[in-house]
Protein backbone atom coordinates (compact mmCIF):
# COMPACT_ATOMS: atom_id res chain seq x y z
CA UNK A 1 0.00 0.00 0.00
CA UNK A 2 1.43 3.28 -1.00
CA UNK A 3 1.22 5.82 1.92
CA UNK A 4 0.55 9.40 1.55
CA UNK A 5 3.20 11.47 3.12
CA UNK A 6 1.84 14.47 5.53
CA UNK A 7 1.69 17.90 4.31
CA UNK A 8 3.74 20.69 5.58
CA UNK A 9 2.77 22.82 8.53
CA UNK A 10 2.32 25.89 6.82
CA UNK A 11 -0.21 23.17 4.31
CA UNK A 12 -2.01 20.80 6.94
CA UNK A 13 -5.70 22.09 7.78
CA UNK A 14 -6.43 23.54 11.29
CA UNK A 15 -8.76 20.98 12.77
CA UNK A 16 -10.83 21.95 16.24
CA UNK A 17 -11.63 18.42 17.31
CA UNK A 18 -9.51 16.48 19.36
CA UNK A 19 -6.06 17.50 21.08
CA UNK A 20 -2.99 18.62 18.65
CA UNK A 21 -0.27 16.00 18.23
CA UNK A 22 2.88 17.20 16.79
CA UNK A 23 5.18 14.18 14.90
CA UNK A 24 8.73 14.90 14.31
CA UNK A 25 10.40 12.46 12.25
CA UNK A 26 13.22 12.61 9.38
CA UNK A 27 11.17 9.01 7.75
CA UNK A 28 8.27 10.16 5.31
CA UNK A 29 6.82 6.89 5.45
CA UNK A 30 6.79 6.89 9.72
CA UNK A 31 4.92 10.69 9.66
CA UNK A 32 2.68 9.55 6.96
CA UNK A 33 1.62 6.09 9.22
CA UNK A 34 1.21 7.70 12.26
CA UNK A 35 -0.59 10.86 11.26
CA UNK A 36 -3.16 8.77 9.33
CA UNK A 37 -3.85 6.69 12.35
CA UNK A 38 -4.20 9.39 15.00
CA UNK A 39 -6.17 11.49 13.01
CA UNK A 40 -8.45 8.12 12.44
CA UNK A 41 -8.73 8.17 16.84
CA UNK A 42 -10.04 12.10 16.39
CA UNK A 43 -6.67 13.72 17.20
CA UNK A 44 -5.47 16.38 14.77
CA UNK A 45 -1.87 16.15 13.53
CA UNK A 46 1.04 18.14 12.66
CA UNK A 47 3.77 15.98 10.64
CA UNK A 48 7.59 17.66 10.08
CA UNK A 49 10.88 16.16 9.43
CA UNK A 50 13.37 18.34 11.29
CA UNK A 51 13.75 21.10 14.49
CA UNK A 52 13.52 23.65 12.11
CA UNK A 53 9.99 22.06 10.60
CA UNK A 54 8.90 21.38 14.59
CA UNK A 55 9.78 25.72 15.45
CA UNK A 56 7.89 26.96 12.51
CA UNK A 57 4.94 24.64 13.20
CA UNK A 58 5.31 25.51 17.15
CA UNK A 59 5.59 29.79 15.82
CA UNK A 60 2.05 28.98 14.62
CA UNK A 61 0.21 26.94 16.69
CA UNK A 62 0.02 25.34 20.17
CA UNK A 63 0.10 21.79 20.57
CA UNK A 64 -0.72 19.00 23.39
CA UNK A 65 1.79 16.73 22.78
CA UNK A 66 4.73 16.05 20.52
CA UNK A 67 6.03 12.70 19.19
CA UNK A 68 9.54 13.04 18.59
CA UNK A 69 12.09 11.21 17.22
CA UNK A 70 15.73 10.55 17.92
CA UNK A 71 17.93 10.05 15.32
CA UNK A 72 17.31 12.44 12.75
CA UNK A 73 19.92 14.54 10.70
CA UNK A 74 20.91 17.93 11.78
CA UNK A 75 19.82 18.87 15.47
CA UNK A 76 18.93 15.28 16.91
CA UNK A 77 15.64 14.58 18.96
CA UNK A 78 17.65 15.28 22.68
CA UNK A 79 18.82 18.10 21.89
CA UNK A 80 15.57 19.41 20.45
CA UNK A 81 14.25 17.53 24.34
CA UNK A 82 16.18 19.82 25.89
CA UNK A 83 15.43 23.00 24.18
CA UNK A 84 11.69 22.00 24.62
CA UNK A 85 11.98 20.79 28.22
CA UNK A 86 13.42 24.40 29.07
CA UNK A 87 10.57 25.87 27.65
CA UNK A 88 8.22 23.62 29.54
CA UNK A 89 4.63 22.68 29.20
CA UNK A 90 5.04 20.29 26.14
CA UNK A 91 4.39 17.02 27.20
CA UNK A 92 6.78 15.10 24.98
CA UNK A 93 7.08 11.03 23.83
CA UNK A 94 10.48 9.95 22.22
CA UNK A 95 10.92 7.59 19.59
CA UNK A 96 14.20 5.74 18.97
CA UNK A 97 15.56 2.54 17.15
CA UNK A 98 18.46 2.82 19.91
CA UNK A 99 16.23 0.97 22.78
CA UNK A 100 18.50 0.07 25.14
CA UNK A 101 17.91 1.23 28.84
CA UNK A 102 20.83 3.75 28.98
CA UNK A 103 19.27 5.86 26.18
CA UNK A 104 15.28 5.41 27.78
CA UNK A 105 16.69 6.92 31.08
CA UNK A 106 18.93 9.63 29.58
CA UNK A 107 15.66 10.71 27.46
CA UNK A 108 13.58 10.61 30.74
CA UNK A 109 15.96 12.24 32.89
CA UNK A 110 16.12 14.94 30.56
CA UNK A 111 12.28 15.61 30.73
CA UNK A 112 10.61 13.15 28.13
CA UNK A 113 6.99 11.66 29.72
CA UNK A 114 7.38 8.78 27.91
CA UNK A 115 10.27 6.71 25.85
CA UNK A 116 9.13 4.21 23.06
CA UNK A 117 11.93 1.99 20.45
CA UNK A 118 11.06 2.61 16.56
CA UNK A 119 9.47 0.23 15.07
CA UNK A 120 7.01 0.39 17.55
CA UNK A 121 3.12 -0.15 17.39
CA UNK A 122 0.79 2.49 16.61
CA UNK A 123 -1.84 1.42 19.15
CA UNK A 124 0.84 1.52 21.62
CA UNK A 125 1.72 4.56 20.88
CA UNK A 126 -1.46 5.74 21.35
CA UNK A 127 -2.47 4.42 24.38
CA UNK A 128 0.61 6.31 25.69
CA UNK A 129 -0.87 8.99 24.23
CA UNK A 130 -3.79 8.66 26.20
CA UNK A 131 -1.79 8.21 29.28
CA UNK A 132 0.45 11.40 29.07
CA UNK A 133 -2.82 13.70 28.06
CA UNK A 134 -5.01 12.64 30.90
CA UNK A 135 -2.09 13.05 33.19
CA UNK A 136 -1.61 16.60 32.09
CA UNK A 137 -5.33 17.00 32.34
CA UNK A 138 -5.32 16.00 35.54
CA UNK A 139 -2.43 18.16 36.88
CA UNK A 140 -3.78 21.09 35.36
CA UNK A 141 -7.92 20.62 36.76
CA UNK A 142 -5.90 20.28 40.13
CA UNK A 143 -4.14 24.11 39.98
CA UNK A 144 -5.57 26.38 41.67
CA UNK A 145 -5.97 28.90 39.55
CA UNK A 146 -7.96 26.82 37.54
CA UNK A 147 -9.92 25.42 40.32
CA UNK A 148 -11.74 28.36 41.29
CA UNK A 149 -14.19 29.27 38.33
CA UNK A 150 -17.58 28.79 38.90
CA UNK A 151 -19.79 28.24 35.53
CA UNK A 152 -23.31 28.49 34.94
CA UNK A 153 -25.17 26.66 32.10
CA UNK A 154 -29.33 26.03 32.08
CA UNK A 155 -30.22 27.47 35.66
CA UNK A 156 -26.96 25.19 37.27
CA UNK A 157 -24.08 26.39 38.73
CA UNK A 158 -20.77 23.97 38.76
CA UNK A 159 -18.23 25.36 41.41
CA UNK A 160 -14.55 23.81 39.62
CA UNK A 161 -12.82 24.31 42.95
CA UNK A 162 -14.88 22.39 45.36
CA UNK A 163 -16.35 19.88 42.96
CA UNK A 164 -20.04 21.15 43.78
CA UNK A 165 -22.85 21.45 41.17
CA UNK A 166 -26.26 22.73 41.88
CA UNK A 167 -29.66 22.53 39.93
CA UNK A 168 -31.47 25.54 38.94
CA UNK A 169 -33.57 24.88 42.46
CA UNK A 170 -30.05 25.54 44.20
CA UNK A 171 -30.33 21.78 45.68
CA UNK A 172 -26.46 20.66 45.58
CA UNK A 173 -26.26 17.26 43.17
CA UNK A 174 -23.77 14.75 44.73
CA UNK A 175 -21.34 13.94 41.83
CA UNK A 176 -19.11 10.68 41.59
CA UNK A 177 -15.46 11.85 40.43
CA UNK A 178 -15.65 10.05 36.90
CA UNK A 179 -19.02 12.12 37.24
CA UNK A 180 -17.75 14.98 37.61
CA UNK A 181 -14.99 14.66 35.12
CA UNK A 182 -17.11 13.73 32.44
CA UNK A 183 -19.60 16.90 33.12
CA UNK A 184 -16.71 19.17 33.35
CA UNK A 185 -15.34 17.78 30.00
CA UNK A 186 -18.29 18.43 28.07
CA UNK A 187 -18.82 22.11 30.13
CA UNK A 188 -15.43 23.12 28.99
CA UNK A 189 -16.13 21.86 25.13
CA UNK A 190 -19.67 23.11 25.08
CA UNK A 191 -21.80 22.59 21.62
CA UNK A 192 -19.16 20.56 20.33
CA UNK A 193 -19.48 16.98 18.91
CA UNK A 194 -16.90 14.66 21.25
CA UNK A 195 -16.65 10.94 20.44
CA UNK A 196 -15.72 8.52 22.86
CA UNK A 197 -12.09 8.44 22.43
CA UNK A 198 -12.35 12.24 23.05
CA UNK A 199 -14.30 12.05 25.89
CA UNK A 200 -11.61 9.73 27.38
CA UNK A 201 -8.75 11.71 26.85
CA UNK A 202 -10.87 14.75 28.49
CA UNK A 203 -12.10 12.79 31.21
CA UNK A 204 -11.00 9.89 32.49
CA UNK A 205 -8.85 9.47 35.65
CA UNK A 206 -5.95 7.51 36.40
CA UNK A 207 -7.94 4.59 37.80
CA UNK A 208 -10.66 5.44 35.18
CA UNK A 209 -12.13 2.03 32.60
CA UNK A 210 -10.00 3.11 29.70
CA UNK A 211 -12.70 1.74 27.13
CA UNK A 212 -15.35 3.19 25.04
CA UNK A 213 -18.68 1.31 26.83
CA UNK A 214 -17.48 2.90 29.94
CA UNK A 215 -18.07 6.70 28.65
CA UNK A 216 -21.80 5.19 27.71
CA UNK A 217 -22.41 3.84 31.33
CA UNK A 218 -20.86 7.51 32.63
CA UNK A 219 -23.26 9.86 30.00
CA UNK A 220 -26.69 7.79 31.09
CA UNK A 221 -25.29 7.80 34.78
CA UNK A 222 -25.03 11.84 34.76
CA UNK A 223 -27.95 12.13 32.45
CA UNK A 224 -30.33 10.47 35.30
CA UNK A 225 -28.99 13.28 37.89
CA UNK A 226 -29.15 16.06 35.43
CA UNK A 227 -32.84 15.12 34.72
CA UNK A 228 -33.78 14.77 38.64
CA UNK A 229 -32.91 18.84 39.05
CA UNK A 230 -34.07 19.56 35.07
CA UNK A 231 -36.65 22.20 34.08
CA UNK A 232 -38.29 21.88 30.62
CA UNK A 233 -36.27 19.76 28.36
CA UNK A 234 -34.22 17.63 30.38
CA UNK A 235 -31.19 16.00 30.74
CA UNK A 236 -31.69 14.39 27.22
CA UNK A 237 -31.57 18.18 26.05
CA UNK A 238 -28.23 18.83 27.74
CA UNK A 239 -26.22 15.91 27.08
CA UNK A 240 -27.54 14.93 23.33
CA UNK A 241 -26.57 11.80 21.77
CA UNK A 242 -25.10 12.29 18.23
CA UNK A 243 -25.58 9.15 16.17
CA UNK A 244 -22.34 7.44 14.78
CA UNK A 245 -20.16 10.04 16.63
CA UNK A 246 -20.47 10.61 19.82
CA UNK A 247 -21.71 13.49 22.56
CA UNK A 248 -22.97 17.12 22.33
CA UNK A 249 -23.48 19.18 25.66
CA UNK A 250 -25.85 21.43 24.48
CA UNK A 251 -26.22 24.22 26.55
CA UNK A 252 -24.24 28.11 26.47
CA UNK A 253 -21.83 28.07 29.21
CA UNK A 254 -21.06 31.33 31.46
CA UNK A 255 -18.86 32.31 33.80
CA UNK A 256 -21.30 32.62 37.02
Amino acid sequence: MTLQLTPSPDMLPVTMDGSRILVVDDDADIRALLSDFLEQHGFAVTAVGDGVGMDRAIAVQDFDIAVLDVMMPGEDGLSILRRLSARGGLPIIMLSAIGSDVDRIVGLEMGAEDYLPKPCNPRELLARIRTVLRRHRRNAADEPAAGGQRLRFAGWQMDMGARLLTDPDNVVVTLTDGEFRLLRAFIEHPRRVLSRDQLLDYSAGSESESYDRAIDVQVSRLRRKLERGARGDGADELVRTIRNEGYMFTAEVRPA
